[in-house]
């Protein structure tokens, strides 16, 4: 059985190195001298430095993403009461992500990289508990839609990038209005009256 032990200071490692490191400029040797294990161990964890990249951006976003797992099965709960937890769990991802982002070393090119793996561990994270989310609302007969996978993803696309405001640079009135319109639009398409998804445009008034 792996040893979680050397797995985490794998990903140690390579969080120390990118505080003064661009990720193409680190090595698998150096990820395993400053991890303090022998560069085969290495390859018994991970094929290769993107994977671990790939690993350490999920242990660093997984609590906000752990929590909103669990909303699928909570079938008691509202389905949009469990939407507007993923959409607070997609805000609290982007802020960390951001967060982290500011503290870091590396440069302009080095930062889109790494937001492209977050952006496509964030979405491919959720989509699944959210597509289920709306698949529940469609037996129940409060979401009336037909391709519950495919609106979860247009959703989280809408919400990852504008919550993240990366990409697409807004301001926080933009952010506001587009995530308005998405509620609207969702309004619309699930068959709610208009006006009753309003409090799903949850938003961070400390950014």
């Amino acid at each position: 059985m792996p040893d979680t032990l050397k797995y985490d200071q794998i990903l140690n490692a390579l969080q120390k190195l990118l505080k003064s490191k661009d990720i193409k400029s680190i090595s698998i040797s150096e990820i395993a001298q400053t991890a303090g294990i022998g560069k085969g161990s290495i390859y018994y964890y991970f094929p290769s430095k993107d994977s671990i990249l790939e690993a350490l951006i999920e242990r660093t976003y997984e609590k906000p993403l752990k929590t909103a797992t669990t909303l699928a099965d909570q079938k008691e709960v509202s389905p949009f009461t469990r939407m507007a937890m993923i959409f607070q769990a997609c805000q609290n991802s982007s802020s960390e992500f951001l967060k982290q982002k500011n503290t870091s070393a590396t440069g302009a090119q080095e930062q889109a990289y790494i937001h492209q793996k977050f952006m496509n561990h964030l979405i491919g994270g959720l989509k699944p508990t959210l597509s289920e989310i709306i698949r529940q609302g469609i037996e129940k007969g409060q979401i009336r839609f037909e391709y519950p996978a495919a609106l979860a993803e247009i959703v989280l696309i809408v919400l990852t990038v504008k919550l993240d405001n990366t990409i697409l640079p807004s301001t926080q009135e933009e952010i506001e209005t587009t995530v308005r319109a998405l509620v609207a639009l969702l309004e619309k398409g699930t068959e709610n009256p208009i006006g009753s998804l309003n409090f799903l445009t949850v938003f961070d008034k400390n950014k």
